[in-house]
């Protein structure tokens, strides 16, 4: 039995290990550079054609949208640095100042050429480019080896299409609502104490922490986008991206809110010291509160994950009961609170901030508040997509009236025609 859990746990390493983006980018980005150079052999005159490899590797990325958006400003810098190390071979050749004269020249031509954040990338494919080439004739050959890399690296990414990063971008969401969940639980249980102000500190170093792990997540959602985007094999990708994006957004509201609730026990551990945060049945019902936010947080990232209907109509369900019973607890520390005001008024501001900032993190997740924010952005992206598209549309558009004018010539003619042959 240890001998099949052993195993089991063996394949599973495998397959996260197979998925892993490093893993998947290094295997196509050497597979690509070593197909590049093959071919480059066979249909370049150099002996060492390594321009071609080195263009594979700089087109092939870990998604579909990001070889055809990067890759092409990538090919454009290559070839830019290539014709200018081109024009400097044939005019000074290699020298110091000549090198220098290169650098200026190929961030210039960059800039021109709008390779954005490649610019660099022209004065190193010059520099590479003059520095084997020392023949005007012999480096027309660096372009024949671009464009060989620049097809197989296509080529591998349209044969071999990228993985789509969707359940990876899910765990790293899922990720952050149970590290969020956890957080909560340990303040509901210090605030039902005496909470030291040290160690309510401590917790709000924590809540600014998350803002670090938003970030990865973040990253690892706009790897998701990109895998969505152009990839023959997702039908809904839009609907993937934005239902995503969204959820991220609201748990970066969560988390932003609940920073500001850690800041706030905090200043009532200093009003309030030595004593405790909250009255003993108040406490509770803190602690009560939070535990139930914590739990609909978890469930509020499952829900944006689910793929399948069935799971994703569980989850939801799940999500509005638990949002209920936060509601009801809520208004029941509500109700505690305002007997503590009436009983010492002194940090009335506190207790009101406490109620303000669950009450924001239970409105963020409320099913109608996500499904609202769902159409908003989904109409947002149909416009700005429209907008690009504008030009497309006038195009067709005048088609359409050129066809409409033409039409009534048309029909005169097959009238005109139809009374000759009647006659």
């Amino acid at each position: 039995m240890r001998d099949v859990r052993e195993w089991t746990a063996s394949v599973v390493r495998f397959v996260k290990l197979r998925r892993d983006p490093v893993v998947v980018q290094t295997l196509r980005s050497a597979a690509a550079a070593t197909i590049a150079y093959v071919v480059a052999l066979r249909l370049s005159p150099e002996a060492a054609p390594l321009t071609a490899p080195l263009t594979a590797l700089l087109v092939v990325q870990v998604t579909l949208y990001a070889t055809l958006t990067n890759g092409i400003r990538r090919v454009n810098a290559v070839v830019a640095g290539v014709l200018v190390a081109i024009a400097f071979s044939l005019l000074v050749g290699l020298t110091w100042w000549s090198l220098a004269l290169l650098i200026v020249a190929s961030l210039a031509v960059g800039r021109l050429v709008r390779v954005d954040e490649y610019v660099p990338e022209v004065a190193i494919s010059a520099m590479l480019v003059l520095g084997v080439t020392a023949v005007g004739d012999t480096a027309w050959a660096r372009i024949v080896e671009t464009l060989i890399g620049a097809v197989v690296g296509f080529g591998c990414n349209l044969l071999f299409a990228p993985p789509v990063w969707v359940d990876e971008a899910g765990e790293s969401i899922e990720g952050l609502a149970r590290r969020v969940r956890q957080l909560m639980l340990r303040m509901g249980e210090e605030a039902s104490g005496r909470t030291p102000v040290e160690r309510a500190t401590e917790r709000l170093h924590e809540a600014r922490r998350l803002d670090h792990d938003i970030v990865e997540v973040d990253a690892a959602l706009r790897q998701a986008e990109d895998s969505l985007r152009l990839n023959p094999r997702v039908s809904e990708g839009l609907l993937h991206r934005v239902v995503l994006r969204t959820g991220l957004d609201t748990l970066e509201i969560c988390t932003v809110v609940l920073r500001v609730l850690a800041r706030t026990f905090t200043d009532l551990a200093k009003e309030r010291d030595p004593e405790r945060l909250f009255a003993p049945a108040t406490g509770a019902a803190v602690e009560q509160l939070l535990s139930e936010i914590a739990d609909a947080v978890v469930s509020f990232a499952v829900l944006v994950t689910s793929h399948v209907t069935a799971s994703a109509e569980s989850a939801e369900s799940r999500l509005a009961a638990e949002l209920r019973q936060a509601a009801a607890t809520r208004d029941k520390l509500a109700q505690l609170l305002l007997e503590e005001v009436q009983r010492d008024a002194r940090t009335w501001q506190l207790y009101g901030a406490v109620l303000t900032e669950v009450n924001r993190i239970i409105d963020e997740m409320d099913t109608e508040h996500r499904s609202r924010r769902l159409f908003e952005e989904l109409d947002r992206t149909s416009r700005e997509q429209r907008e690009r598209l504008r030009r497309l549309t006038r195009v067709r558009e005048g088609l359409r009236d050129s066809d409409r004018l033409r039409m009534p010539e048309v029909l005169r003619r097959r009238r005109a025609g139809s009374d000759g042959r009647s006659d």
